[in-house]
């Protein structure tokens, strides 16, 4: 299961049956992309799943109707603030797929990348120890008032 939660201008994503981690998921601004990563597409942080493998995708917002947009799965689903909406999907192939928000939600609509990234089944497994350590746990208060950091990120990319 993985939990989408849109928030302006950013998506935050929970792993709760994998260790209950969460990360924000935010654009790479312009001048820090890497040979190969594409423009408004590249967020910092991929949501990661294992290949062959069906996966419970639970869709909400926190702030404004946001819609999580993922072409290549076939995936277009509004995520509504108190709202939960639910859908699954399935990866094949070991690769990056891409994604943004697809609904009109503010000024930084835009800048709200999706960024999948399929995986084997082992370097999942290896993913989520690290994602452990790295990552906040659902259920601890956050350190700093994320929104307000990924506000500032997102008007510096502008």
């Amino acid at each position: 299961t993985i939990k989408a939660i849109g928030r302006q201008w950013y998506w935050s994503y929970e792993y709760p049956d994998n260790g209950n981690f969460t990360f924000d998921a935010t654009l790479v601004p312009k001048e820090d992309l890497k040979p190969g990563q594409l423009r408004l597409l590249t967020a910092d942080n991929p949501v990661v799943v294992p290949v062959n493998t069906k996966i419970r995708l639970l869709i909400t917002a926190s702030d404004v109707i946001h819609s999580f947009a993922l072409p290549a799965m076939g995936i277009k689903l509004d995520g509504v603030p108190g709202r939960i909406n639910e859908t699954w999907l399935e990866v094949e192939r070991e690769g990056t797929y891409y994604g943004q928000c697809s609904e009109i939600c503010g000024a930084g609509h835009s800048f709200m990348p999706i960024m999948l990234k399929a995986v084997s089944k082992e370097d999942f497994k290896q993913w989520v120890e690290k994602a452990k350590k790295e990552f906040a746990q659902v259920d601890e208060p956050a350190k700093e008032p994320a929104d307000q950091t990924r506000l500032a990120q997102v008007r510096q990319a502008q």
